[in-house]
């Protein structure tokens, strides 16, 4: 509404978009959306297809069902270890993912809300360990925890995991955004201690970041080889990565087709979680879109 006129400011025409421009968008999406499934699809075909014909008829659709004897031959191998690493990779990852998630909000928080020397200094090293691939860790962290006798040790996989810098730069940063000072200052005028405000305000604030941390930690554990293979020979402790890359590599010892069956099993922890946490994931995906 004008102040001078009194009449309503004139609507911007609309923009439809063309066939073009959608198709331009669509085309890629749908490409990638065909080449990240395809995979995932060819493995559910196979564990679905009676034992034995895995790698035989159309690999990209079914020929007839053998799901639970497929799952019940899984579970009589090796007296049932494959479960053991199951059990494993959800510990590992539900402790590390836990622990790492909430330590990353606690360094974000204190870099978006304290003021302290050295500060920007300090989140720039965060910024610089981003960039570092953490495989370049795994061989000083295995002459590490060998000298300290924690091989064969399920703290090997677990310290490592719980550190995240890429969590505690999204933390900061939603941090910054999310949890206005006043929030804070209110808080303290009520007379709530730091760690009081920070758990019943700061965190709830920051929920939506912290879900979308708490998935990238869970499924780049779960994914994990390299580290638990080297710091891990004891095989009831490994999780489910490494033992399935030990099944594949005794041809002889274990049919191919449960490796195939394995992996569709070892895959489903990681849909349920995206499946149960993407309303908060979503949430934190288009935050600060809309003032």
């Amino acid at each position: 509404m004008s102040a001078v006129t009194g009449r309503p400011y004139p609507m911007r025409p609309r923009r439809d978009t063309t066939p073009l421009s959608r198709a331009l968008v669509s085309v890629p999406l749908a490409v990638s959306a065909i080449y990240f499934l395809f995979p995932l699809w060819w493995l559910l075909v196979a564990a679905t297809k009676p034992f034995g014909r895995q790698f035989s008829g159309d690999g990209l659709w079914f020929g007839g069902f053998g799901l639970f004897g497929n799952i019940g031959r899984l579970t009589a191998q090796d007296n049932g270890i494959f479960w053991r690493w199951t059990l494993n990779s959800v510990l590992y990852c539900g402790i590390g993912a836990l622990v790492g998630t909430l330590l990353s909000a606690m360094a974000g928080y204190a870099l978006a809300k304290y003021e302290f020397k050295g500060r920007d200094h300090l989140f720039g090293l965060v910024l610089a360990a981003v960039l570092v691939p953490k495989i370049l860790f795994t061989l000083p962290l295995y002459l590490m925890f060998s000298g300290i006798h924690l091989i064969d040790d399920p703290l090997a996989v677990l310290l490592p995991s719980v550190v995240s810098p890429f969590g505690v730069y999204l933390s900061r940063i939603f941090a910054t955004q999310a949890v206005p000072d006043e929030v804070i200052e209110a808080g303290r005028l009520d007379g709530a201690g730091e760690f009081r405000i920070f758990r019943s305000l700061g965190m709830r604030m920051m929920l939506p970041a912290l879900v979308t941390i708490l998935l990238f930690q869970f499924v780049e554990i779960w994914n994990n080889y390299l580290l638990p293979a080297m710091v891990l020979s004891d095989e009831h402790l490994q999780p489910v990565t490494v033992g399935l890359v030990g099944w594949n590599a005794s041809h002889v010892a274990v049919p191919p087709p449960l490796v195939v069956i394995g992996s569709f099993v070892s895959v489903i922890p990681l849909l349920i979680a995206f499946l149960a946490l993407q309303r908060f994931w979503r949430a934190g995906l288009t935050a600060g879109a809309v003032k």
